[in-house]
């Protein structure tokens, strides 16, 4: 007759357990993984998603293309998307694992919101970037659109410039996963690829762009018309005084920014009517570029910004009324130098 085998007791059990823990330690020494149901499942929750962003500058380095105006024409915007959505199809693979976000327009150039789904597609993508291959592609598409066969590329994630440490594959993963996407895919994005299945349903038919009206509208306004640079000894009034109007100088603009703290992007705003290059793309732009530089930084590029394009009609004038559109009058004030060194007018 068999005896019946005795219930292991506690102390077999954690014998028992010891054993395979050092069983599997020195599996682990020598490359072994622990079997499958030797240990506790790993739910997942233990397995954080590979999600990253990164922003790609795109610009032309011919003087007669300017890309962000390329993108602004209804007759070529379309093409421009395809090209940017080609190589990098060609770069990263499928939408759903390297997909454009947005497309900012920043004269001169186009900055490309990525986002990442997966640690895989962003090695393909890097490896693409480094080698040039996704430049190569961009390219070719691009000469065949617009007759612009060089462009120069920039890679960023947050503040690191990712394009000096492409041979450090490690750190720009880290770069990369570090910046979560912070929207949803632009609507504008989902209409140029509706407007590029109905093109190739339709071979012949000539397609200018996202039949949307909204989109359409997001193109160049018309632009009221640039004031003249003012003349020698013009004046305008404020707070009932009279004030020689005059082109921004260096110490304007350093005031400014030493000042205007979080509101330099309302004051943008009001400059824009008048400016095409302070359009609300370029003033995402300067926050992005010079985010990790302050809010100085950022003031004073959008002022810089204003000079560059406007010439001697960016004059204080056209400040001192944007100032005081958004309640700012104690900064136009200093400007004006009406106030001393404890605020007091004098």
């Amino acid at each position: 007759m068999k005896r019946s085998r005795a219930a292991p007791t506690n102390a077999d059990l954690l014998k028992g357990t010891s054993e395979m823990l050092i069983a599997w330690t020195g599996s682990q020494r020598e490359g072994f993984a622990l079997p499958t149901g030797a240990g506790m499942a790993a739910g997942p929750e233990d397995r954080e998603e590979w999600v990253g962003s990164a922003y790609l500058f795109v610009e032309s380095s011919l003087d007669k293309v300017v890309l962000s105006d390329a993108y602004a024409h209804p007759q070529k915007k379309v093409a421009v998307y395809n090209a940017l959505r080609t190589a990098l199809a060609e770069s990263g693979g499928s939408p759903d694992q390297l997909q454009m976000l947005k497309i900012h327009r920043s004269d001169p150039q186009l900055i490309v919101q990525l986002r990442f789904g997966g640690r895989q597609p962003c090695d393909r993508f890097l490896r693409a970037y480094r080698e040039g291959a996704l430049r190569a592609v961009l390219q070719r598409c691009l000469a065949a659109a617009l007759d612009l066969d060089r462009v120069h590329l920039q890679l960023r994630a947050g503040a690191e410039l990712l394009d000096t440490w492409l041979q450090d594959e490690e750190r720009c993963f880290n770069c990369i996963f570090a910046q979560k996407p912070d929207r949803l895919r632009d609507e504008e994005l989902a209409e140029l690829d509706e407007a590029l299945r109905n093109l190739q349903c339709n071979p012949g038919r000539h397609v200018e762009g996202p039949p949307v009206s909204s989109l359409q509208s997001q193109g160049p306004a018309p632009l009221e018309d640039k004031p003249p640079a003012p003349p020698s000894g013009q004046t305008f009034l404020f707070q009932g005084q009279p004030i020689v109007n005059r082109p921004l100088s260096l110490q304007d603009q350093q005031t400014f920014a030493r000042l205007v703290g979080l509101k330099w992007r309302k004051v943008g705003r009001s400059l824009q009517r008048g400016c095409r290059a302070l359009r609300d793309p370029a003033l995402d732009a300067l926050a992005y570029e010079y985010e990790r530089e302050g809010l100085y930084e950022q003031a004073f590029q959008l002022l810089q910004r204003f000079v560059q394009a406007e010439g001697r009609r960016a004059t204080l004038q056209r400040l001192v009324e944007a100032l005081e559109e958004n309640e700012l009058t104690s900064l136009a004030e200093d400007l004006l130098g009406l106030t001393d060194s404890e605020g007091r007018q004098v």
